[in-house]
């Protein structure tokens, strides 16, 4: 009995091949979102314990204030970064979550397909054998001279 193939493998594939591209993107989406996550952690860290010495000038404390005074907005905008990095990486891990749900949908027509091709092959085969127990196999079996054998 020849096999039929799974006429949607090229779709199968196709989609096996944008699940394992929204994957990579996810990885480097999240490891984006890390690294804005630590860059801004430690502005903020190194921002709050800047301490100011007892003792100073006063350039040099008017230096100190205009130095965290412009640290601020950066910290502050290093947080906001972050924070767009995780949503983005969060809408690129919906991606691939979305691509590996179609993957799977295809996935479980294949095994419909490959399941309903055994039965029938099992079908087949069981009609065979009992074909050949019950001896059908030979009968109704016409000679070359166009004869119907009398005996099976």
């Amino acid at each position: 009995m020849k096999r039929a193939a799974f006429r949607l493998q090229p779709v199968l594939e196709l989609r096996r091949t944008e699940e394992r591209t929204a994957a990579v993107a996810s990885a480097q989406a999240a490891r984006a979102a890390a690294e804005a996550h630590e860059l801004a952690t430690r502005y903020e860290t190194s921002l709050a314990d800047a301490r100011l010495p007892g003792s100073m000038t006063p350039g040099a404390f008017v230096a100190a204030m205009t130095l965290l005074r412009t640290a601020a907005p950066d910290a502050s905008e290093a947080r906001a970064m972050a924070t767009a990095s995780a949503e983005a990486a969060e809408l690129v891990r919906a991606q691939w979550t979305a691509a590996a749900q179609r993957t799977k949908g295809l996935e479980r027509l294949r095994e419909r397909h490959q399941q309903a091709q055994r039965a029938a092959e099992d079908a087949a085969e069981e009609r065979a054998v009992d074909d050949l127990v019950t001896g059908r196999a030979g009968r109704g079996a016409v000679a070359d001279d166009g004869e119907v054998p009398w005996t099976d």
